[in-house]
């Protein structure tokens, strides 16, 4: 079957990576991070990928290099491709390898804010490179009075976290960005830990070995909606 990619740019790396050799992934498309901050737009973003990549490739299924991405992905549809979904909450589960394993780390971990290759690359994490160049935009738009009183606000929301913590499967990983995150730890005063990524989920995924339990595989006309237990999504209606 010919498979379409659909991905986050926080995932281009691995997923890149991964579908070497598979001459059956005829197309890949990169989104912009940070659209998951803006579900309505991000679901706005996919349905027009999704439009050009039936309308512009032999594609028989697209493949969402996403999770549920703060419910931007629903009704999401297609109408002549098969539409895939990892059920996942966010692409941590993709890099870690399964729901499963990242309920369990969260549960021993709560305070954890995750890095990665693709985070590192594509938006600046909470650290200091991050402070002094939020600081600097602030007192150039309000000045420095204004400047501190925002970047402590901006602050407030560092404190619910206590670990930073960062995976990779082996794709795009340096010791530099692992170094990185380390710092970031150390100046946020935060825990820092490295775990090992796995790829079978979106290895899997992109070879088309889509079994119900870990994938949502949506038929032309049909789209999708969270549900609040361990399947992360659920199909909303029946085809057309």
């Amino acid at each position: 079957m010919r498979i379409a990619v659909i991905t986050c740019a926080v995932l281009e790396a691995e997923l890149e990576g991964l579908m070497q050799g598979m001459a059956h992934v005829v197309h890949i498309e990169k989104m912009p991070q940070g659209l998951h901050n803006t579900p309505n737009i991000l679901r706005e973003k996919l349905q027009e990928a999704v439009d050009r990549v039936e309308t512009g490739t032999n594609a028989e299924a697209i493949v969402l290099g996403y999770g549920l991405c703060s419910r931007g992905v629903e009704g999401v549809r297609t109408t002549r491709c098969l539409l895939v979904l990892p059920r996942a909450h966010d692409c941590i589960t993709l890099l870690l390898g399964s729901k499963e394993r990242y309920a369990e780390y969260v549960k021993q971990y709560p305070g954890t804010y995750w890095y990665s290759p693709g985070w590192n690359k594509h938006h600046v994490p909470p650290g200091k490179m991050r402070y002094d160049l939020l600081r600097q935009q602030y007192v150039e738009k309000y000045g420095e009075d204004n400047a501190d009183f925002l970047m402590e606000s901006e602050q407030a929301w560092f404190k619910a976290y206590t670990r930073a913590t960062y995976v990779d499967v082996g794709i795009g990983a340096t010791p530099a960005d692992v170094e990185f995150t380390k710092e970031c730890a150390k100046w946020l005063g935060w825990e820092f830990d490295r775990q090992p990524g796995d790829a079978a989920l979106m290895r899997d995924m992109l070879e088309g070995k889509w079994d119900d339990e870990r994938f949502l595989v949506l038929r032309p006309g049909e789209t999708m909606k969270m549900t609040a237990d361990q399947r992360v999504v659920e199909r909303e209606n029946k085809g057309q």
